[in-house]
């Protein structure tokens, strides 16, 4: 159902109030319609409401018009719109600009926007500056962050992987996935997999691309069931988890499909997994 979306829009070409339009774009955007709601937004703008330009960013991201929506969130920073630092520097970083990600980031962050400080200390450990990375992680947690400090302990199990921290793991497990997923390691390696496994399945329900990996690795090690461990490392496939191609393909070859496994070492491989590559080169050896 539109709840009568079109008719408002076609009757929205005579509407002067700006207000109006932005009601209906904001409704065409829920509804999954970003070019009807930037038409609204537009003509918000032409009657004078440059606060829209926030608006706009968002629908022309929605269209994956990143360039234009780059442009619109400057405009929107340059009226006072706060939350525009944050979305410029998720904008830039999908396009490649990691400095000017930085900068939009800093300047959320100086803010006080805890999400542009979590998205500057992400950016900032992609280049290895961990310390930098976990003070701001910290910071952003202190300020009141529940994903933050899901990130913290997170990144505390894998460079200490100290049991002690299992409470701070728990709670941080419904706020970050790859908490729950260190959550879940934790408790397999403290010989509790039958919980470990109900930890990621919960993950894998909630539509966690993280959970999905170690789950099949589960289901492999602790019950040595191949086909459910098939079926998650596929679902992790789906939900953008490229490591998972590797472990399907053992999988495949373990059940004799060669050709099988050929494909999705090969698909791991373009996708940057060493652990792919190296089973392809594997493989294909023993083929010669």
């Amino acid at each position: 159902m539109d709840d009568g979306l079109d008719e408002r829009l076609i009757a929205s070409a005579s509407w002067e109030n700006p207000q109006a339009l932005v009601e209906l774009g904001c409704d065409l955007a829920d509804a999954d319609r970003p070019a009807d709601a930037e038409h609204c937004f537009r003509r918000a703008l032409e009657l004078g409401a440059s606060w829209v330009w926030l608006n706009l960013g968002h629908a022309l991201t929605s269209q994956h018009r990143l360039e234009e929506a780059a442009t619109a969130y400057r405009q929107a920073a340059d009226v006072g719109e706060a939350d525009a630092w944050l979305n410029l520097g998720l904008v830039l970083e999908e396009l490649g600009d990691l400095d000017g990600a930085e900068r939009a980031y800093r300047r959320a962050d100086d803010l006080g926007d805890s999400e542009g400080t979590l998205a500057l200390a992400f950016l900032l450990r992609e280049r290895g500056e961990y310390a930098a990375a976990k003070q701001l992680a910290r910071r952003a947690a202190a300020s009141g962050s529940s994903q933050a400090a899901g990130v913290v302990v997170s990144w505390q199990w894998n460079e200490t992987l100290d049991p002690a921290i299992e409470p701070a793991l728990r709670v941080g497990a419904e706020h970050y996935p790859p908490a729950r997923a260190d959550l879940a390691d934790l408790l397999s390696a403290t010989g509790r997999s039958g919980e470990a496994r109900r930890v990621l399945e919960r993950g894998a329900k909630l539509g966690e691309r993280e959970a999905w990996l170690p789950l099949g690795n589960l289901y492999i090690d602790e019950l040595g069931d191949h086909e459910s461990a098939e079926a998650a490392y596929r679902s992790g496939i789906a939900a953008g988890d490229t490591h998972c191609h590797h472990n399907l393909g053992v999988v495949l070859a373990g059940r004799g499909d060669a050709e099988g496994a050929l494909e999705q070492f090969r698909l791991g491989a373009v996708a940057g997994d060493q652990l792919a590559a190296a089973a392809l080169r594997e493989l294909l050896g023993k083929d010669r």
